[in-house]
């Protein structure tokens, strides 16, 4: 019986590689019944709002979701559309894995970034002070780290390293500074990992050198754990490791539900022209395939993209190549063999 996932083709170039990741799921022999939704601009243009109650009712009845990216409407009124989906479903994980495809400056990349989602610095909690007669003479922003959200998280990291066979955990803070918050997370990861010693090696990197450290020696970290903000800026970095964000997915995962997507944006400048990478969103489509218990189709489809873009001869342009969506697309379903 074909399992329910909702797919939200996004904005700008999300359509065309939302189609190509389809077809490439089918031709793999995936069963699974998409229930399409809007959301972004096209939620807008539909119903006068970036993320739809149908499209909520959706993930709530199916519980996973196939993500591109999306457009947030400039103007008041709107809401963040990757902050309201996290607060809604309580998405507290996000995954960011990123490794070597083509070897370029680095050649044995492979990381998973484990990002801690809903607190931190993005929590929203923020004022302007008024000093005199200026009500906005300055600005506050609240950072707030719980413990359960620390436990959780870092909890996460270290079983998710259990199932998929790695072996380091590295948790991120600046506890030296934030003694308090990033105290907080620093303690509590530092009792998770107990629990999983001589199992799962730890480790612990002060922010800033932990910056340094990834793009002179990439090679020595496998999870990586750390809270909102950090993790923001360095799963970017580390998708910069590997060829940018045209080859990065990215899963956020909750108890109740989960949601795939393509990390980068819309892209409206290529929108229509059928010459976008869909590699992020098949990559992310490979995740969803393991969430759902099919990681034999998963890998599959994995190493027909990976052959694809190291056979050289069918890549877009942002590879190196000419092909467009479509034709690239052909290739990777041709490797299915």
């Amino acid at each position: 019986m074909p399992t329910p996932v909702t797919l939200i083709p996004g904005d700008g170039i999300g359509p065309s590689i939302a189609e190509a990741t389809v077809r490439i799921l089918a031709a793999a022999g995936a069963e699974i019944e998409w229930d399409r939704q809007v959301a972004g601009m096209a939620g807008v243009a539909r119903w006068n709002d970036p993320i739809p109650e149908a499209t909520l009712d959706s993930i709530r009845r199916t519980r996973v979701a196939l993500k591109g990216p999306l457009e947030t409407p400039v103007g008041e009124g709107f809401r963040s559309i990757n902050v309201a989906l996290r607060k809604t479903f309580d998405l507290y994980a996000n995954v960011r894995p990123a490794y070597t495809i083509v070897p370029g400056r680095f050649a044995d990349i492979d990381i998973v970034l484990v990002r801690e989602n809903t607190e931190g610095l993005y929590i929203g909690v923020e004022h302007y002070v008024r000093i005199g007669d200026d009500p906005k003479a300055a600005a506050e922003s609240v950072a707030i780290i719980t413990r359960h959200g620390s436990e959780r998280i870092v909890r996460y990291a270290f079983e998710y390293a259990l199932a998929h066979g790695r072996k380091k955990v590295t948790l991120v803070h600046k506890a030296n500074i934030l003694k308090f918050s990033q105290g907080l997370f620093l303690d509590v990861g530092r009792m998770v990992a107990r629990e999983f010693e001589g199992r799962v090696q730890f480790e612990e990197r002060i922010i800033d050198a932990m910056a340094m450290h990834l793009v002179m020696r990439p090679e020595q970290f496998d999870v990586v754990v750390t809270t909102n903000l950090f993790g923001d800026i360095l799963s970017d970095e580390v998708s910069g490791l590997v060829g940018g964000l045209g080859l990065a997915p990215g899963a956020n995962i909750g108890a109740n539900a989960a949601i795939f997507e393509a990390v980068h944006g819309t892209a409206p400048d290529i929108a229509g022209k059928n010459v976008a990478n869909p590699g992020a969103l098949v990559l992310a489509a490979c995740m969803m395939l393991e969430h759902l218990g099919d990681g034999t189709r998963a890998q599959r489809i994995r190493h027909a993209f990976e052959g694809t873009i190291r056979a050289g001869t069918v890549l877009t342009r942002d590879l190196g190549g000419t092909a467009g969506t479509d034709e690239f697309t052909d290739a990777v379903i041709a490797a299915l063999g």
